[in-house]
């Protein structure tokens, strides 16, 4: 009996650590999901990233048709990936509206400048308000806006070109 007891703190030493490694392999989601998809976007007005084009705001997402909102930032190693697939988006006919996040204009402007300009519009958001206010985390995030200025879909991290069957599905879909 009293070896039985001896093996009980061996036992549950090995527990602990086959927990700890099966949690380093296994990682829990660490994504931080926006509880506002099939929700109105929230109101907000945004300064123009760029001189020659003019800011935006909420109100203007409710166009009649789905368009993407990417939030991205001109120091966002992932977003310099992430602007080849969507030129290519936009290309296939997707409207696409930016939101650059804590920049400023002339760092957008050159970002720009570099890896080619997807977006219809740009708003400079310099403190993160909408970008929290829309439940995003970090950039680049990308969500897809139906016609009524509803959030229908969040895609967290840079769009690759496997992910692009499933924005346009979710376009789609947000007709």
């Amino acid at each position: 009996m009293s070896r039985a007891f001896r093996l009980i703190p061996i036992i549950l030493v090995v527990w602990i650590l086959i927990t700890f490694a099966w949690r380093l392999i296994q990682p829990s989601d660490t994504a931080v999901r926006s509880l506002l998809v099939n929700r109105e976007v929230p109101e907000f007005a945004l300064k123009a990233a760029t001189p020659e084009r003019a800011g935006f705001n909420s109100a203007e997402l409710a166009t009649g048709e789905p368009r993407l909102l990417n939030f991205f930032a001109s120091w966002c190693v992932p977003c310099v990936a992430e602007a080849p697939i969507l030129e290519r988006l936009k290309a296939q006919g997707v409207k696409i509206d930016g939101i650059a996040v804590r920049d400023t204009p002339g760092a957008v402007a050159a970002f720009l400048e570099r890896n080619g300009n997807p977006y219809e519009r740009i708003g400079l958001d310099p403190n993160s308000g909408v970008q929290l206010a829309l439940g995003s985390s970090g950039v680049p995030e990308t969500f897809v806006i139906d016609g009524k200025g509803v959030i229908r879909y969040q895609f967290i991290g840079p769009i690759g070109s496997a992910d692009t069957p499933t924005i346009l599905k979710q376009l789609r879909a947000a007709k």
